[in-house]
């Protein structure tokens, strides 16, 4: 995950805001709780969005408690209590994607910077080993997406479709196992689908002209005429596809931060990281 999912928080109600915040804190003390201290450096909006849309799914929010913020004593934070293992499969999803993003990243850097990478992949893989005995789905599906995605990438003539299914499929995987009918299980594997496809894309985007330069692979390297409307193309394709089947979704608790960060929060990254481009 690459932390393009936010909320727009303007658009959000304070209690909203609140809430949301919550999550986020408490998603922090899970790592810190199950893995370590050094493991809430990873914390991501991406996977504070997972762990509320699990909860919001299984409606098992219990209610809200403020404490003591474990990086800074002397400020309290509010943190969402839960009844379901939620926060701990997004600590799971947490540190798997990031150490898999450390393997990635050492295939991709060069002697330096892979060095200090080498350096830090025990402590990940400690994390990654611990998470994948308790959720060994989560494991497979990320491990599966690696594997794809360096097949894709490495295919001469890799297309853009190519380039972004690994990511795809393994956010529609992950989504499509929470489902509790054939239904639901059916609208989370589009909703999956759909944003992991945008999600790979838009970092493809963010990373376009640092991959030119030290000669990565990027889907959009072999475009030079309209590539500003092939990438917002395949952005806009992408999105709609997950919001089309989020329509589908009913949910509850939550719901109006999850329509931000559906409706709001995704095309304002999106305009954001495009209006960088330009400039």
């Amino acid at each position: 995950m690459f932390g393009y999912i936010k909320v727009e928080k303007g658009e959000l109600l304070v209690r909203e805001y609140e809430a949301y915040k919550s999550i986020y804190c408490g998603l922090c003390r899970q790592l810190g709780k199950d893995y370590s201290v050094l493991s809430r450096f990873i914390l991501s909006y991406d996977c504070t969005f997972y762990a509320m849309l699990l909860m919001s799914l299984n409606r098992s929010c219990s209610g809200f408690e403020s404490k003591c913020c474990r990086f800074n004593p002397l400020k309290k934070c509010t943190y969402c209590k839960t009844e379901s293992d939620s926060l701990s499969k997004a600590a799971a999803l947490s540190v798997i994607s990031a150490y898999y993003k450390l393997v990635d990243d050492i295939n991709d850097s060069k002697f330096f910077k892979r060095t200090a990478y080498k350096i830090v992949k025990p402590i990940f893989s400690m994390w990654r080993k611990k998470a994948a005995k308790r959720y060994p789905e989560i494991d497979d599906a990320v491990s599966t997406m690696l594997k794809e995605q360096i097949d894709a990438e490495n295919y001469p003539q890799c297309s853009i479709d190519r380039a972004c299914d690994p990511t795809a499929k393994m956010l529609s995987v992950l989504l499509e196992n929470e489902g509790r009918n054939d239904n639901e299980k059916k609208i989370f594997h589009q909703i999956g689908y759909g944003l992991g496809r945008w999600i790979y894309l838009i970092d493809a985007v963010d990373d376009l002209e640092k991959d030119k330069k030290n000669n990565n692979f990027n889907p959009f390297n072999s475009y030079t005429e309209n590539i500003n409307e092939v990438i917002n193309t395949n952005l806009s394709a992408s999105l709609g596809l997950a919001f089309d089947a989020y329509e589908l979704l009913e949910l509850v608790d939550f719901k109006g931060i999850i329509d931000n960060i559906i409706l709001k929060g995704l095309p304002i990254t999106q305009k954001q990281v495009l209006d960088k481009r330009k400039d």
